[in-house]
């Protein structure tokens, strides 16, 4: 038997069918069963009736959805990543360590102290809130890029096809075009920038439990700690040199990635690489941003872990100076080979994960 929340209301079609009307909710409790309906429908004709109930297809809602571009870029993102980090976990620990100055100064060294000590799971050391990191991150910034470089090259043909705005000072008129703008970078210093406001305590958080497991051994405890002792701001430290940081690097990391591959697509004649081809062009722009960005690394882990030491530099400039004071220039890039060891496959492999997954979940939007 049949139950509606709703009034029972009773039409007429064209053609003299009857169409009774019902609420939103319908139930069938022979069976126990509770359907959510837009309609239900009893049409009777010649003493006949049959009962229609019109349920939301969430199938077919859920794969427009999926079809939508912005998704399936959020969705790439987020699976390339953290296929990356499951991979890459054991380079990550280490670069970390050999950044802040904690253990051998070589990766070898490194490497031998974290197994005899923690055995072979220390490698993975942080790994989980790692992936807790790296899947919305690495979403948020591929798809923030993707965004922000197609509403760029749209404004630009916007403004050149119907003119683009005019300034007036005083007597002179100044036409402010776009053309000058690279979408491309425009689009990989927003991506930096929007996904490390938003996740970076999640950074701070894996730091602090890379270097130092015994005082921060979970995740809910590490965050308890610093935000008591630190209040918000702990889960921000080193937010300053992370996102000037991030400007040149981010910028130089994806108009690298861009160019390198247009131009070997020109030069070869392709429209599209090959697996093996995205592999390399995404690790030579990473290895080119890291290493024009090193610097502020350094200080940026130095601001981030500095209080587990006692001796936390005030700013950035001042984590510099230390850095050399202590070490000389060379101590800016100490770290760098570990570095490079790191992003070098990352870069390829979050980039080859990426483009697979797009052609995936974006099988009919093969123009992108």
């Amino acid at each position: 038997m049949l139950f509606g929340t709703g009034a029972l209301q009773k039409r007429k079609r064209d053609g003299g069918e009857e169409v009774w009307l019902v609420g939103d909710v319908a139930a069938d409790h022979s069976v126990g069963i509770m359907v959510v309906a837009k309609e239900l429908e009893m049409e009777g004709k010649d003493g006949a009736f049959e009962l229609r109930l019109r349920v939301p297809d969430v199938k077919h809602s859920l794969m427009g959805l999926m079809k939508k571009r912005e998704v399936g870029e959020f969705l790439s993102g987020a699976l390339a990543g953290a296929m990356t980090k499951a991979v890459l976990a054991p380079l990550e620990t280490i670069r970390t360590r050999m950044v802040v100055g904690v253990g051998s100064r070589h990766i070898i060294g490194n490497f031998l102290e974290i197994t005899e000590k923690q055995g072979w799971q220390g490698l993975w050391a942080g790994n989980s809130i790692n992936m807790l990191r790296i899947v919305p991150t690495q979403a948020i910034e591929l798809t923030t890029f993707e965004w922000v470089r197609r509403t760029v090259s749209s404004a630009q043909e916007s403004w050149t096809l119907n003119g683009g705005p005019k300034l007036q000072v005083g007597h002179v008129n100044v036409d402010l075009s776009l053309s000058w703008v690279s979408p491309v970078a425009v689009g990989g210093a927003a991506a930096g920038i929007v996904s490390t406001l938003i996740c970076h305590p999640l950074e701070v958080i894996k730091d602090r439990l890379t270097i130092s497991r015994e005082a921060y051994p979970t995740i809910a405890l590490a965050f308890r700690k610093i935000y008591k002792n630190h209040g918000i701001g702990g889960l921000y430290a080193g937010i300053s040199p992370t996102l000037i940081g991030m400007l040149p690097y981010s910028t130089c990391y994806y108009f690298m990635y861009e160019t390198i591959k247009k131009s070997y697509c020109q030069s070869k004649n392709k429209k599209a690489l090959n697996r093996a081809e995205l592999l390399l062009v995404g690790a030579l722009s990473g290895l080119t941003a890291s290493t024009i960005s090193f610097p502020l690394e350094v200080a940026r882990k130095r601001l981030m872990v500095g209080s587990l030491q006692g001796q936390c530099p005030p700013n950035m400039v001042a984590a510099l100076q230390e850095v050399v004071r202590e070490e000389g220039l060379r101590g800016l890039y100490r770290g760098w080979g570990a570095s490079s060891l790191k992003v070098m496959p990352n870069s390829g492999i979050t980039w080859m994960f990426y483009e697979l997954w797009k052609d995936v979940l974006l099988v009919d939007r093969s123009h992108l």
